[in-house]
């Protein structure tokens, strides 16, 4: 019996107007999309019209530097995706949220709703903050490193996952004769006793209609693939080049592997910022748009703090040299990697490198007719550097509509990408398995003993 084709999958992160630092300078950028739900309304149901997997969003629990130069995220993202759940029908919605700054039963709690508020289209974009700044905002004086970041996370989604199943899906008796509404037998305490939390459970929330959230992590660090290894369904990574991206998506998969996992399970998504043309030269030129508008102290900024070193100004036309001996910060370990290896390949001056991250900090940037869009993602699709992309649109909605309206019907002219939605939840989009709950899976196998 022979298995199915690998199916690409397109998710769209929805960074207010735009994930271009200069976007929000364009003539035509309406400013209050920042904070407008009918704009992210109107981007949700672009993405689903494109028949995309899913819609993300990022979430930064403290302000930013630089506000001066560029807008910033303001609203929740748990809030956001529960106001887009009633507003659209089969596109997935993806809510980050920090193991740092959250307690699991509130979160268990909050995305088991949402998963049936939205009838089965619910996920947790799972991230540790790599933002020190925001440990100020929840009564720490200092911000853990990322190794007790990390071990936290781990234990964090090992409850949430208990307390997901804590209901069996059978539990609800609805006996109206008997007088029976559940099967307590079927409701399980989790009674954790941890080295950060103690938590008793049950979940007050039924099993949701997928089961779980599929569950996303972003963060390419060493910690962070082996806990998308153990627990994530989906990884968002920034992998500009094809060669290492290829090296990334088979250690990720290699490590599922030898946490007993089923590799097709775990969906690698890099991020694409595309500017997309009529023609090759209208693409770059409408690049090169953005760039102009760029605010070198931004970047600087940025590029400064990505570094752990200060990145002086000077001449921005002379060529761009790595500080000797420089020490990354622990907490942007895995993007100053990628600015090292920008560099290594090629010889940029301060300017150069300042516009090439302007678009994506790091991701891959592509500027190209519809045509030339497709064949990027087919070569690092069919070369098994990706499982599709985590789409970053430059502006928006433009960058989006360009997108869905050009690039999707190649892609599906190809046969690479769906015609229409196979099913109505996150899990079918992605061809993922709904999962048992353990306490069930228990009870089978004491049985069958």
């Amino acid at each position: 019996m022979t298995s199915a084709p690998r199916q690409l999958h397109l998710n769209a992160f929805l960074r207010n107007i735009g994930q271009h630092e200069a976007a929000w300078r364009l003539p035509e950028t309406e400013l209050s999309g920042i904070t407008d739900i009918g704009h992210y309304i109107r981007l949700a149901r672009i993405a689903e019209r494109g028949k995309l997997d899913a819609v993300f969003f990022a979430d930064h629990p403290v302000l930013k530097d630089r506000t001066e130069d560029r807008p910033f995220d303001a609203l929740d993202p748990f809030t956001l995706i529960a106001a887009l759940s009633t507003a659209t029908e089969r596109i997935g919605l993806v809510a980050t949220a920090s193991t740092t700054y959250n307690d699991p039963y509130g979160l268990a709690r909050r995305f088991a709703t949402l998963d049936h508020v939205s009838r089965g289209r619910a996920a947790w974009n799972v991230v540790t903050t790599a933002n020190a700044d925001a440990a100020l905002n929840f009564g720490l004086d200092i911000h853990p490193d990322p190794n007790a970041r990390y071990a936290r996370a781990q234990e964090f989604l090992d409850v949430t996952t208990r307390l997901w199943d804590s209901w069996e899906d059978d539990a609800i008796v609805g006996d109206k004769d008997g007088g029976v509404f559940v099967d307590r037998d079927r409701i399980h305490t989790i009674d954790h006793v941890g080295t950060y939390y103690r938590v008793a459970g049950p979940l007050e929330v039924p099993r949701s209609p997928q089961g779980r959230p599929v569950l996303f992590q972003a963060g390419s660090s060493e910690p962070g693939r082996d806990l998308a290894a153990r627990y994530a369904e989906g990884i968002f990574t920034a992998q500009p080049d094809f060669d290492d991206a290829r090296a990334f998506y088979r250690d990720v998969k290699q490590r599922a592997r030898e946490h007993g996992r089923n590799p097709d399970h775990v969906v690698i998504l890099p991020g694409l910022s595309a500017f997309v043309g009529s023609t090759e030269a209208e693409a770059r030129a409408l690049q090169e748009r953005f760039e102009d508008l760029t605010i070198p102290t931004y970047g600087l900024a940025q590029l400064s703090r990505v570094l752990g070193t200060t990145v002086e100004a000077g001449d921005l036309d002379r060529p761009f040299v790595l500080p000797p001996g420089l020490v990354n910060s622990p907490h942007q370990k895995s993007r100053a990697e990628l600015v090292e290896r920008i560099l290594a390949g090629e010889q940029l001056t301060v300017r150069q490198l300042l516009r090439r991250l302007s678009a994506g900090r790091g991701h891959r940037i592509f500027a190209g007719t519809p045509e030339q869009v497709a064949d990027t993602i087919e070569h690092w699709f069919r070369g098994e550097a990706a499982d599709g992309f985590n789409l970053i649109p430059p502006a928006l909605p433009s960058s989006l509509e360009a997108f869905v309206d050009h690039v999707v019907p190649v892609l599906q002219k190809r046969g690479l990408f769906r015609r229409d939605y196979a099913g109505t939840t996150l899990r079918s989009h992605l061809g993922l398995e709904r999962p048992e709950s353990q306490y069930a899976l228990r009870r089978r196998q004491e049985r069958a003993a």
